[in-house]
């Protein structure tokens, strides 16, 4: 049985759609141009264990409307971890790489592993609306509270995205010096770039999309030839992918596969 889409980088998907459910809205035209799609999870472990689910992130910053306040989550760049109790949902915005530094006005590295309380970037309101989004999640109801609040477009957070876009989408890149001769920039000047838009480095970015991949093959079932799949993401051996994903994963690929 293929594994269920509760998006890229979930780990153990089969195991977390017996809780968690997951669906995509869609912002409106002109928010779309910040925000990439909102996410809406519902959990219900109720007469179980707390249950955590892990994810190894993407290079977003997503702003959550939450209990018991609305937060911004910078980028994740080890293994996200989420504790889930009883039943309830979360709603989320994820913005699209690079778009929140205007919204920012300084560098996203510094939200870089850790969040912060909404209200730092949006105000006090963010809080009086919070509980209302979470009544009514909708893409309409996020809209309407971030729509008043968007910037002026940013024509380098545009080309910034289209970056992430083109490591994302393109199994054939593996180097960031193949990333800047291909762009026409010098590989510091693509550091610097995305320390301030992305708030993770190029390198990371590359590395994050081959373990996604990974991830994704290893959950899909079926016989997993490391040696082959080590080749294709652009490892050196089959034992430089399994040391990459053990410490991002904390698990082999091997056993990871075995543990759906």
């Amino acid at each position: 049985m293929d594994a269920p889409d509760l998006g890229r980088g979930v780990l153990h998907p089969a195991r977390a759609a017996e809780s968690i459910r997951v669906d995509r809205l869609a912002p409106a035209p002109d928010v779309a141009r910040f925000v990439e799609y909102y996410w809406l999870v519902r959990w219900d472990v109720t007469g179980h264990p707390p249950y955590e689910q892990k994810v190894l992130a993407h290079p977003n910053v997503h702003l959550v409307f939450e209990a018991p306040r609305a937060r911004v989550y910078g980028v994740d760049r080890s293994l996200f971890v989420r504790r889930l109790e009883g039943a309830g949902h979360v709603l989320g915005a994820r913005f699209r790489p690079g778009a929140f530094q205007p919204f920012a006005g300084h560098p996203v590295s510094a939200l870089a592993d850790r969040s912060v309380p909404a209200a730092d970037y949006f105000g006090a309101e963010v809080d009086r609306c919070n509980a209302g989004i979470l009544a009514e999640p909708t893409a309409e109801r996020a809209d309407a509270f971030l729509r008043p609040r968007l910037p002026a477009p940013d024509p380098v957070a545009e080309q910034v995205a289209a970056m992430v876009e083109r490591i994302t989408g393109s199994p054939d890149l593996y180097r960031v010096d193949d990333l800047a001769r291909e762009l026409g920039r010098t590989v510091r000047g693509l550091q610097r770039l995305f320390a301030e838009y992305v708030g993770a480095s190029p390198k990371w970015v590359l590395r994050r999309a081959r373990l996604h991949e990974a991830a994704e093959r290893a959950a899909a079932g079926g016989r997993l030839d490391l040696s082959a799949l080590a080749v294709e993401l652009g490892y050196a051996d089959q034992a430089h992918l399994t040391r990459d994903f053990t410490a991002a994963v904390g698990t082999s690929p091997a056993r990871y596969a075995g543990s759906r």
